[in-house]
């Protein structure tokens, strides 16, 4: 089979997924999501939030994926409604799997410079939604056009962000998580690609480095090089890793290659490149550059329509409830 042909036959392939993967999702969203939907009543509100992350990117350049993981983690748990970023006891922002978040800061910092050009207009969902976007176009990744209009949760709760996925889970897990937010398992590869970028603890790697499952040896699905480097830089729990080895600070595709040398840093990562599932998909990201960040693209606007029917605001402070 010649170049061409293989490069036919995996568009084929992914063309296929996309097309089953769209028959899983769930209804459209139950809240009114429209394009151009602040286009009267706050013009400036995308060239406002692209400016302060573009501001808070050149300060400090790992924000971009920070930014991008804390849109996930806000639709991943009651859709995205910014429940997120309530700082109340017992929060979504309290829990454990919250800890390691970033980016509320630069939330506020927008939200604030909003409400002095639109008051009560513009809802901190939609804020997050366009700060992910622009966070990936910062990092050399795809633009897209986002559907506004998605209203501010009262509700958060720590023990419901505990079921976001850690690392440590199989694929089995990831699929039916993701499959319960009306998501497929094409957006769960490619969404698991923004660790193309971004970082991660030492201490949620180390049990793969050395008595993986009590064997006394290391995770056998990491190339032995990886495993001598992570245990050098991974000394204290408290100190990060790169979640892409090779290229950490470009979205590229580098990311399914090296899931092909077992040089996936997390265990979730690693599995999809053997799971049969999900292999295929691995392997026509990891071949074919400019097919990444085409899906990518698709995946974040389906990740960001997850909304809910229960009644929300436009917050006035993003970290708390109206009066």
């Amino acid at each position: 089979m010649n170049s061409l042909d293989f490069i036919l036959l995996a568009a084929m392939l992914v063309a296929g997924l996309v097309s089953a993967a769209s028959a899983q999702k769930l209804p459209a969203p139950s809240q009114d999501l429209e394009y151009g939907y602040y286009q009267d009543t706050c013009g400036d509100f995308e060239a406002i939030v692209s400016k302060k992350v573009k501001h808070w990117f050149q300060k400090d350049h790992t924000i971009a994926p920070s930014l991008i993981r804390l849109h996930f983690h806000d639709c991943a748990v009651r859709g995205c409604d910014a429940s997120i970023l309530l700082n109340t006891p017992g929060s979504e922002r309290t829990a454990a799997v919250s800890k390691t978040l970033r980016g509320f800061e630069v939330i506020d910092d927008i939200k604030a410079e909003l409400e002095k050009k639109c008051p009560r207009t513009v809802s901190c969902a939609d804020i997050v939604t366009a700060a992910a976007r622009d966070a990936t176009f910062l990092l050399q990744g795809p633009f897209w056009a986002n559907q506004y209009g998605r209203k501010d949760g009262k509700e958060s709760y720590a023990e419901e962000a505990n079921k976001v996925p850690m690392g440590h889970e199989n694929v089995t897990h990831l699929i039916e998580f993701f499959q319960s937010k009306g998501l497929s398992v094409l957006d769960l590869v490619v969404l698991s690609g923004a660790h193309t970028i971004g970082r991660t603890t030492c201490g949620s790697i180390q049990y793969r480095l050395y008595n993986y499952k009590g064997t006394g040896k290391p995770d056998p699905t990491i190339a032995p090089k990886l495993v001598d480097y992570l245990r050098r830089k991974c000394r204290d729990p408290s100190h990060y890793v790169d979640l892409d080895p090779t290229t950490p600070e470009v979205f590229d595709n580098v990311y399914y290659m090296n899931l092909e040398k077992k040089m996936g840093i997390l265990g979730t990562d690693q599995l999809l490149q053997s799971d049969a599932r999900t292999t295929g998909l691995v392997n026509s990201f990891a071949t074919q550059p400019t097919l990444f960040p085409y899906m990518f693209s698709s995946s974040m606007i389906s990740l960001g329509n997850i909304v809910q029917d229960d009644a929300g605001e436009v917050r006035l402070h993003c970290s708390r409830v109206n009066a």
